[in-house]
């Protein structure tokens, strides 16, 4: 007989996955741990198996609950969605958007997913370069950068720094001299991805330009070079080159958020609020792979 699932359950389910810890999810749904405890015992009960493996640092799922995970994760967000899609007016408009290319697919696509079920009639733009001048000038509304240096007074969205990154299956930092990708534009390459390798005293050479992050990950991926990479979005089959092999952070990159003064609206702050809720959820799943 097949179990009947409460989304209850599955929510604090969620919650427990993402935080890693019963405490802090009960914290979250505004209940008692025991309480949280009593409902994930009763959800291993009905799925006949163990979803959670407990540690002195917190719980990890097990291979059963990374099963469920997904499909938690889609209900839950399947019903908020539809709370809000009954209580919210629908809005209308533009919103113009600046964000890192790196951020395209792992954050963008999730905000802009998120939103538009819940306001499809909001026309929104894109950009993925110079968003700090477009912003300047008038032409962003929300505007996602990379901060190494110093604090502009925007908001912190996530700590994301840049690493230098080889595939697992070619090793290429093991070469003498090191090949590396470098974007095509001058600036923060020599700044500091190149600096990052003369101050370690390794020798190495321009084996691949590209002026878009995906252009740098091919380059890793198919084992032409290194490169330079934000730690968030690291490839399959590739890892970040540490102090162990000789190399460590590029920078000590934030990702702020930043909004134009004069932009306001609806619809702005729908697009604000589900930028900070992907990039909250790709910090908490960032939490749970480190356990």
């Amino acid at each position: 007989m097949k179990p009947t699932l409460d989304s209850d359950l599955l929510r604090t389910f969620v919650a427990v996955a993402e935080t890693g810890n019963f405490t802090k999810a009960a914290e979250k749904a505004g209940r008692t741990q025991s309480a949280v405890s009593m409902q994930m015992k009763k959800l291993e009960d009905m799925v006949g198996d163990s979803l959670f493996e407990r540690g002195s640092r917190g719980v990890a799922l097990t291979r059963r609950g990374g099963e469920l995970i997904t499909n938690a994760r889609r209900i839950v967000s399947l019903l908020d969605e539809t709370a809000a899609s009954l209580v919210a007016p629908p809005l209308g408009g533009l919103v113009r958007i600046g964000i890192p290319a790196e951020y395209g697919r792992s954050i963008l696509s999730r905000a802009l997913g998120e939103f538009a079920k819940r306001h499809p009639r909001v026309e929104v733009t894109v950009r993925y370069d110079s968003q700090v001048r477009a912003l300047a000038a008038g032409e962003l509304d929300l505007a996602v950068v990379f901060e190494w240096e110093g604090f502009s007074g925007g908001d912190v969205l996530m700590h994301d720094p840049t690493v230098w990154v080889t595939s697992t299956l070619h090793h290429m930092h093991e070469e003498r001299p090191v090949p590396i990708a470098l974007y095509s534009r001058n600036g923060w390459c020599r700044d500091f991805a190149i600096k990052s390798l003369q101050q370690r005293g390794l020798d190495y050479r321009v084996a691949y330009t590209s002026d878009t992050n995906g252009g740098l990950t091919l380059a890793v991926t198919s084992g032409l070079a290194i490169a330079p990479i934000s730690r968030s979005n690291i490839p399959p089959d590739c890892r970040e080159l540490t102090a162990a092999d000789g190399f460590g952070d590029i920078d000590s990159s934030n990702v702020v958020l930043h909004r134009n003064p004069l932009a306001t609206g609806e619809a702005i702050d729908g697009m604000e609020n589900a930028i900070r809720e992907a990039f909250m959820l790709t910090r908490q799943a960032q939490a749970t792979a480190s356990l």
